[in-house]
């Protein structure tokens, strides 16, 4: 499977601003690219890359005053295969967990685990460690938090999630995320591109969050916004929380003024380029 991936996103930028970006393709997917991964930005600045300690490549730059463009288009094969599932994945004791793997039981800046902990003994002590505690954590948050787009909040913490029972996909992920690591689950947020294919398509489209946990020997996707195995998620970035992950951060104004995502299945023979992310 061919999935045409591509951003479009602008800003007015009132004065000079330093500005990270998170914009490429995660390393891991590299390989699988059929065309460039080449983000742009309009007008033309240098770029300084580094990687962080997640292992996320990042783009450093200075905007200058006035319109900003960050864009790109590119082309990416997909095994087509729904995220892996493995019932019988088992938990691993904290004692023999691999040292990288430790913080991400810590609580972080949206992902307050030491006051969720006795909730999340309340509500999960019953349930099987290992994976199926996993599935009953994403089962509940599913079933007790409300989606929607106007409960978005850029300071909206687990701790919120759980009080007012709203919140965007990335809320979902960091209640998930909190009550897992609350269970001894070493779990961390990802983001990236995932598209509604194989699923019915549902407006406007945006960059996606979903979450990972290690479980057995390996990281294992999970999603408690959709519940479900889903069909080309693109990685982008991990961190401990969408804190370390942003898209962008800019230190000092940068008023948004518009954000268009296109993640699409493309037709084998044509490179699927009837999706075309770049304006004069």
């Amino acid at each position: 499977m061919l999935i045409r991936l591509g951003f479009d996103i602008q800003f007015e930028i009132p004065s000079p601003v330093a500005m990270v970006a998170l914009f490429h393709v995660h390393q891991t997917r590299r390989a699988d690219l059929r065309e460039p991964d080449e983000p742009r930005i309009t007008p033309t600045v240098p770029i300084d890359e580094y990687q962080d300690s997640f292992g996320n490549v990042c783009s450093r730059f200075v905007a200058p005053a006035g319109k900003l463009q960050l864009y790109n288009s590119t082309l990416i094969e997909d095994s087509g295969e729904p995220d892996p599932v493995s019932p019988q994945a088992c938990q691993v004791p904290v004692e023999d967990l691999p040292p990288e793997v430790l913080r991400y039981l810590l609580a972080s800046r949206y992902c307050e685990v030491d006051r969720l902990l006795d909730v999340a003994g309340t509500l999960f002590a019953t349930s099987q460690p290992g994976w199926p505690r996993v599935q009953a954590v994403c089962d509940w948050v599913q079933t007790n938090v409300t989606f929607g787009y106007h409960f978005a909040s850029p300071t909206k913490t687990a701790l919120d999630v759980y009080a007012d029972r709203k919140g965007v996909c990335r809320d979902f992920q960091h209640l998930a995320i909190t009550f897992c690591r609350c269970l001894n689950i070493p779990a961390r947020y990802a983001t990236g591109y995932m598209g509604d294919i194989g699923v019915p398509f549902v407006p406007p489209m945006d960059f996606s969050a979903w979450f990972e946990v290690y479980l057995q020997d390996r990281w294992w996707t999970f999603d408690a916004r959709n519940n479900k195995p889903r069909i080309g998620r693109v990685l982008m970035a991990r961190g401990r929380d969408a804190a370390d992950v942003a898209i962008t951060t800019s230190f000092g104004t940068a008023w948004l003024t518009n954000f268009t995502v296109v993640t699409d299945e493309a037709v084998a023979g044509n490179g699927g380029n009837s999706v075309v992310l770049r304006t004069p």
